[in-house]
């Protein structure tokens, strides 16, 4: 009986590969000029700053690239809702001891809700119940 080996977990990103992320997220497999183009919406970033970062990326396995065509296509290893989800977890084991209703609590005694986030909320704890 052949013993498969336990799949490698991908590295926590960090704030600057979350950036680089969000952006293939948004606009799918990319050129490093197309993503620093986009960081550079936000702030200025050098192109060989970009670049090295996905490097990086590359080498962690965070990103694959592909190296196909001339100019190299970069792709997340993981979909945004599972990298998403087990950083969201991390957050909540980490500062709420693990609870959920704290993080919560805490969300909504901070900042200003919208009567359409309260909305989406209840609608949310609804469909929970079901």
């Amino acid at each position: 009986m052949k013993m498969e080996k336990p799949k490698k977990s991908i590295p926590e990103p960090t704030k600057a590969e979350l950036e680089i992320l969000q952006v293939l997220w948004e606009f799918g497999p990319s050129t490093v000029r197309l993503v620093n183009d986009k960081l550079n919406e936000q702030r200025e970033v050098n192109y060989t700053s970009t670049l090295k970062q996905m490097q990086i990326m590359a080498e962690k396995g965070i990103l694959k690239r592909d190296e196909s065509q001339m100019k190299h296509i970069y792709i997340p290893v993981e979909a945004e809702e599972k990298t998403k989800g087990l950083l969201l977890d991390r957050f909540v084991n980490t500062l709420y001891k693990g609870s959920a209703s704290n993080l919560v609590m805490q969300l909504m005694g901070n900042k200003k809700t919208s009567k359409e986030d309260i909305d989406a909320i209840k609608e949310l704890l609804n469909k929970l119940d079901d």
